[in-house]
């Protein structure tokens, strides 16, 4: 009986710690989010680019994720946060190039076709800014931004923060300005993103591989012993 006893306090236990970080969690992706836009706009700070990850396209309509990083990455165009905007994404889970996509979304917005910029080669988020990275300094920018959400944000400040001699910012969306563009749904006609023989990453790789990608474990490291990025 004890024994039992002492099984359900365990149980209890857990359960309490999962709830508190699971609300400590939700405080965080909302306050955390405000307080780096705050920090950017007091600083006066801008940047060279923006850097926005994608997200699978299912062929008919943009997803809630990918809807809120163009939209925000907009929101900073048109504040002159970030005077240019890299969409990064492979074909990678459905046959349409993820960041072709977001670039058709964002010029039926109203951002300049020659403010956006492509990498259809990242396959994991750590990929989309690993290449965006390359992709910044091929054109000699010398600031840049992750553009996301706040989950995938916080998931990858550590990442950014040692692998990139150039400090690359983070400014996640702030819901409550976002909530204030959802009426916005433009149209665009997918079709110049598909990709012909597409092959599903899911069927191309193991979950293990998969996972081992979402840590960036097969990026292409310009200093391969370090496994980092020199300065822009």
């Amino acid at each position: 009986m004890a024994l039992i006893k002492n099984h359900f306090q365990v149980v209890i236990y857990f359960l309490l710690i999962f709830v508190f970080v699971s609300q400590s969690s939700c405080v965080s992706y909302k306050k955390r989010p405000a307080r780096l836009y705050k920090e950017v706009i007091d600083s006066g700070l801008t940047f060279d680019a923006g850097i926005v990850p994608g997200y699978p396209f299912d062929g008919h309509k943009w997803d809630t994720i990918v809807k809120g990083r163009v939209l925000w990455a907009k929101y900073l165009y048109d504040k002159g946060i970030i005077r240019n905007i890299i969409f990064s994404g492979a074909a990678v889970y459905s046959p349409y190039y993820e960041a072709i996509i977001m670039g058709l979304y964002g010029e039926a917005l109203g951002i300049p076709a020659n403010h956006i910029f492509y990498d259809t080669l990242a396959r994991h988020s750590t990929e989309n800014i690993f290449y965006a990275y390359q992709l910044v300094r091929k054109q000699g920018f010398k600031s840049l931004a992750l553009v996301t959400d706040p989950v995938q944000s916080s998931l990858t400040k550590r990442f950014t923060k040692r692998r990139f001699g150039t400090k690359i910012y983070h400014i996640p969306f702030v819901s409550d300005t976002l909530l204030k563009l959802n009426h916005v749904n433009p149209v665009i006609d997918p079709s110049s993103a598909f990709r012909k023989n597409f092959v599903s990453i899911k069927d191309e790789e193991k979950k293990l591989r998969r996972f081992r990608g979402t840590l960036g474990s097969f990026i292409p490291w310009t200093d391969k012993k370090k496994k980092r990025e020199s300065k822009l």
